[in-house]
């Protein structure tokens, strides 16, 4: 079997170099996994650098944070906002993580609005566990999915993706849930198996390394951490899991392009050693 050193061998070589221009040049191999950008990496930029940096690292796939899409805006700024990522050559896969909290249906109509004039076919959402079912109406009634996203031991709600999973299980099944690997290993969960319970309620990933799978402080770019990376797309892939996996660069905030290259070079060798 490939070592995780054959790994990062085949993106460096992938990409000639982990400076941007080659990763721009990398296209990402044949998969039916889709690597793409959590918006949330460049919130220090405003929207056109984000779209600029996001073409830069090759990717067509994106999910918007409020950053670069305000819900303040009117609704035919936001259209106009969307326009300009789609005319960028950028699927829109979704938004967030937008976040419900409250129980008022006013409130949830907002973001479901919000998401529908922003092209958003996906919401990943924060919530909690008394407002579900307002928002499962809503999700039938807009055609929107909403994918929870679990926050780690810091969140009363749903720290870990199976904690979500318990009360949305009999929901409809456009509800489902965003897993982010780090927040999940810090709550204890082991990530191979959150994503195999998961199963068809799994419709977006966070992805990110960590060098101690338990400290979120230890972030760094992935392929260099701890995470068995080569193990989960082999699982998402056995599962013909459909969703994004978005990087969510959590560092270097002022300067994210580098370490985001590097994530990207890693993850199309895992791809490429998969897919050869």
């Amino acid at each position: 079997m490939p070592t995780r050193r054959d790994f990062v061998s085949a993106g460096v070589s992938a990409s000639g170099a982990l400076g941007l221009a080659p990763a721009a040049a990398a296209a990402t191999p044949v998969s039916p996994l889709k690597l793409g950008v959590a918006s949330y990496s460049f919130r220090e930029f405003q929207r056109g650098l984000a779209i600029k940096m996001t073409k830069q690292l090759g990717t067509p796939y994106i999910n918007i944070k409020e950053f670069h899409l305000p819900y303040a805006a009117s609704p035919e700024d936001r259209e106009k906002g969307r326009k300009q990522f789609e005319a960028a050559g950028l699927t829109i896969t979704g938004g967030g993580t937008i976040y419900f909290r409250k129980d008022d249906d006013d409130d949830i109509k907002f973001y479901f609005d919000y998401a529908k004039q922003c092209g958003m076919p996906l919401m990943v959402i924060g919530a909690t566990d008394t407002n579900l079912k307002k928002i499962e109406k809503y999700v039938k009634q807009y055609d929107i999915k909403v994918a929870i996203h679990n926050h780690g031991p810091e969140d009363k709600y749903f720290p870990k993706p199976s904690d979500a999973l318990k009360h949305i299980k009999d929901m409809d099944p456009r509800v489902g849930v965003c897993i982010d690997i780090g927040h999940t290993t810090r709550s204890g969960g082991d990530i191979m198996e959150e994503i195999e319970r998961a199963g068809s309620r799994l419709m977006d990933m966070h992805i990110k390394d960590l060098k101690d799978l338990r400290d979120g402080k230890t972030q760094c770019p992935v392929g260099e951490g701890a995470f068995p990376i080569p193990k989960i797309f082999a699982l998402l892939q056995k599962m013909n899991y459909k969703g994004g996996i978005m990087l969510e660069y959590e560092i270097e905030g002022d300067n994210p392009l580098p370490g985001m290259a590097k994530s990207f070079s890693y993850m199309r060798g895992v791809l490429a050693g998969m897919n050869s």
